[in-house]
């Protein structure tokens, strides 16, 4: 007797469906994404009961005919891919040919669908006018639990309407696991955010329970980078508010495909000598984040997508500008030959693989570093230098303008501030000490590294050069400030013409070394190291010993003496001074980790920077440390040297704003 036997079409469409259609959302992810295809230039989404009683997606796309409208309904029928070629360059959103006959599996399904601009001619003794006019005529195609009960002709406008009622009617073990409308709505509506997003020149209405819950104008169609960006700057304020504090980001350029020796050599179609690249979209300026990573918006030419490397491209891009724990707002496009991302890896296509991730990882987060440096000496955000890969290559440095171009002049700070400590502040005169501004002892190295950092000087924000599509504001430390005082001789009271400003003088203090400090390594300095009274062996797994391998030439630079004592056995001789460890292997250990999770040829010098940021720690100004008026003018001034001022080593905020306006919240005085 046999026991393999074929399972009935019916079955194995089930079983399709349930790696597709997860759930509602999944429905009308699909169906947008197909209306998408159509060209649709206006979609509407009505749901019921959070999609368990009705899915309806109504679009003004192209259509079909009556036989296409019945093929559309057979697995693996698809207008999207003609050959295997086609999928190694996927263009649209969807290809596979499953959505449709999936959701219809499992739902009571109704599709009704014209051609646009054409119909089919009526017969003149079926007409009612007995005439013998073309008649635009559509076709309505009726599947109950993916049985075709009915084929007919129907009137509708150009474009397709699908409707999806009692999903998973006919497996109540699916439909059991379905959450609470509620949060099957949120999911629906999230993904609705993400695909109005991604199309700011689609209108989108979102109806649930008859209750209207966005309807988004489309916006002028746009090629031009000033137009896409208006457009999408439109759209985030329709749907989140104009509240956020964002900055532009527009980086274009090329990376050269490296491949591993170890690797097969490429197909013919992706041997290309080089890839375009563009990131452009927003991201929060500094002191904007979430305490999770819900308002990362994704998209890989137009796709919103989940990948760990671009996640941990955005996080490297924020490296000591967010707090542990808290997580960058973003909405970035990220556009590349479709022949160098593969989406066929989910079967929701969630997910997304790309051929050359590093390369890719890299500029993402240099295009971040940039523009977050650009907003602080507030640069024009539009069209910065494209970044080819050898030069992605990151270090603090590599970011900072050319040491030889003339500095600016910079802006008067203190425009009033008295040549001597204010009166009656602090109530006490306790005797002052010099603050101490760096390592290495003398005043003339110090600021002579400082000038090289502000070779990059901040123009007065009156000077900068227009852009098309400007920052919202120009950055805190651009402006002229006046000194107030002191509150618990640790935060600092300034004033601007735009309101009240607060400085942490110890966070301050942090950054202004930490960048002292990282700067001389990067000159090609050592950090110091310590010989260990006795070395320790270190036994490692193999793929960790073929990656610490290429990393022991930088590890020396920064103190740590690792060398090869066998097969996978490594030996610690020496490390920085102010280095405790406790367990030798599990320092290495998380010495590999950091090191894997910063990513290679990211920046050379991680490792050394949580010795370095303990090092400021100890030796800057702390709380309840007395400081004058001209003490605090030098910290500020400093602190307009640094490249990334806004928070100190550890991601907390060194200076922060209060408006006019919130003041006049505060007090009553607006609304």
């Amino acid at each position: 007797m046999n026991r393999i036997r074929l399972l009935p079409e019916q079955v194995a469409n089930q079983i399709a469906a349930g790696e597709v259609i997860e759930r509602p959302a999944s429905v009308v992810k699909e169906l947008v994404e197909n209306a998408l295809d159509a060209q649709a230039a206006h979609l509407t989404v009505d749901i019921l009961a959070g999609g368990r009683g009705l899915i309806r997606v109504t679009d003004d796309g192209l259509g079909m005919s009556r036989d296409d409208a019945l093929l559309c309904l057979e697995r693996h029928a698809t207008s999207k891919v003609r050959n295997a070629e086609d999928l190694f360059r996927i263009t649209t959103m969807g290809f596979r040919g499953e959505a449709l006959p999936s959701i219809a599996s499992v739902s009571r399904f109704t599709l009704t669908t014209r051609e646009r601009d054409s119909g089919a001619t009526v017969p003149a003794a079926s007409s009612p006018a007995g005439d013998s006019t073309a008649a635009l005529e559509a076709t309505q195609v009726i599947v109950h639990g993916g049985k075709i009960l009915e084929v007919r002709s129907a009137g509708a406008p150009g474009g397709t309407s699908v409707e999806v009622r009692q999903l998973f009617f006919n497996l109540p073990a699916r439909r059991k696991f379905l959450r609470t409308e509620e949060t099957e709505r949120a999911h629906i509506h999230h993904y609705l955010t993400l695909a109005a997003l991604a199309h700011p020149h689609v209108a989108f209405t979102f109806t649930t329970d008859s209750r209207t819950i966005f309807q988004l104008p489309a916006a002028p169609p746009a090629t031009d980078p000033a137009g896409q960006l208006a457009a999408l700057r439109e759209r985030l304020r329709a749907l989140q508010g104009a509240d956020l504090k964002l900055l532009t980001v527009d980086t274009s350029g090329t990376y050269e495909q490296l491949r591993d020796p170890a690797e097969p050599e490429p197909a013919s179609q992706l041997s290309t000598p080089d890839s375009q690249l563009r990131l452009w979209g927003f991201i929060g300026a500094p002191g904007v984040s979430r305490g999770s990573r819900e308002d990362q918006h994704l998209f890989v030419n137009r796709r919103p997508i989940e990948n760990r490397a671009l996640n941990f491209a955005l996080m490297e891009g924020y490296h000591t500008a967010l707090m542990k724990g808290r997580y960058p707002v973003a909405c970035l496009f990220l556009e590349l030959d479709p022949a160098q991302v593969d989406v066929n890896i989910h079967p929701a296509k969630r997910e997304v693989k790309f051929h050359h991730e590093r390369a890719i990882r890299a500029f993402v987060t240099q295009a971040i570093r940039d523009t977050l440096l650009r907003f602080h000496t507030g640069e024009a955000q539009r069209r910065p230098h494209p970044h080819s890969a050898p030069a992605i290559e990151t270090t603090p440095s590599t970011a900072v303008a050319r040491a030889d171009a003339p500095p600016a002049a910079p802006p008067d700070f203190f425009p009033s501030l008295p040549g001597k400590p204010i009166p009656d502040w602090p109530a006490t005169e306790p005797k002052q000490t010099p603050l101490p501004m760096g390592f290495s002892g003398q005043e003339s190295e110090v600021r002579s590294q400082e000038s090289l950092v502000s070779g990059k000087s901040v123009a007065p924000a009156s000077t900068a050069p227009h852009s098309p599509f400007p920052i919202p504001h120009s950055p805190l430390l651009s402006v002229p400030l006046r000194l107030i005082g002191v509150i618990g001789r640790l935060y600092v009271v300034l004033e601007s013409d735009r309101g009240l400003v607060l400085m942490d003088q110890h966070a301050a203090h942090e950054r202004i070394l930490f960048e002292q400090m990282l700067d001389r390594l990067e000159a090609g300095g050592e950090a110091d190291s310590q010989r260990l009274l006795l070395p320790e062996t270190v036994e490692l797994s193999v793929r960790d010993v073929e990656f610490l391998r290429k990393q022991l030439p930088i590890l020396s630079r920064l103190g740590v003496s690792l060398s090869e004592f066998g097969e996978r056995t490594f030996l610690l001789e020496a490390l920085p001074p102010f280095a405790k460890v406790p367990d030798s292997r599990r320092f290495v250990v998380e010495l590999v980790d950091a090191l894997k999770s910063a990513g290679e040829g990211v920046n050379a010098l991680r490792l050394g920077e949580d010795v370095i940021a303990k090092t400021v720690c100890r030796h800057a100004v702390k709380a309840n440390d007395p400081l004058a008026g001209p003490e605090l003018e030098n910290l500020v001034a400093d602190l307009r040297r640094c490249r990334m001022p806004y928070t100190c080593p550890h991601g907390r905020p060194t200076i922060i704003e209060m408006s006019l306006k919130e003041l006049e919240k505060k007090f009553g005085r607006a609304q």
